[in-house]
């Protein structure tokens, strides 16, 4: 399957669940971060993530313009499969940079995601099992991360639900 998404809560899975679909494929592989290491705890679990990964997969830190950098992986022969992990810092990332930023690089990431022509997993967390935020930040991010995972999900071939480590298939 072209294009999959992984959702799950945290620690529920999903990053090793996307692991283990790019290693069934044989395309070379373009892991995408997403991540910043703002602090301390965040730099040990992004070097967590980085040792558990193959040392042939290639790596791109990339806290903004994922459509840009699918639109260049594009151009490779053959194209990378590429996994995306994650949408949830993403969004986060997008939000603190301003509407304008938010707006253009989500729109111009749907895009180049549907014409992406390799095998591209997107892993996000599901945001809608939780509470709803006590500050407008808070349930923003929410929104905007839950009507992301939708537009992700109608594009997408394969959809799976990590939870306690157990994919469920909702999709493909």
């Amino acid at each position: 399957m072209r294009r999959s998404l992984i959702l799950g809560g945290i620690r529920s899975g999903k990053s090793s669940l996307a692991e283990r679909l790019v290693t069934e494929q044989a395309d070379p592989v373009v892991y995408v971060a997403t991540a910043t290491a703002g602090d301390g705890e965040m730099s040990d679990r992004i070097r967590r993530h980085q040792l558990r990964r193959p040392p042939q997969w290639g790596l791109v830190e990339e806290p903004l313009a994922l459509g840009a950098l699918l639109n260049r992986q594009a151009t490779l022969t053959p194209p990378p499969c590429v996994l995306i992990d994650c949408m949830s810092l993403w969004v986060s990332n997008l939000l603190h940079a301003g509407d304008t930023v938010f707006v253009r690089e989500r729109d111009s990431f749907l895009a180049a995601l549907s014409r992406y022509p390799g095998r591209v997993v997107v892993v996000s967390n599901e945001v809608g099992l939780g509470i709803i935020g006590m500050d407008p930040l808070t349930r923003r991010f929410a929104d905007e991360l839950g009507w992301l995972n939708q537009s992700l999900a109608r594009k997408c071939d394969r959809v799976l639900l990590s939870v306690a480590g157990i994919a469920q298939t909702l999709k493909g």
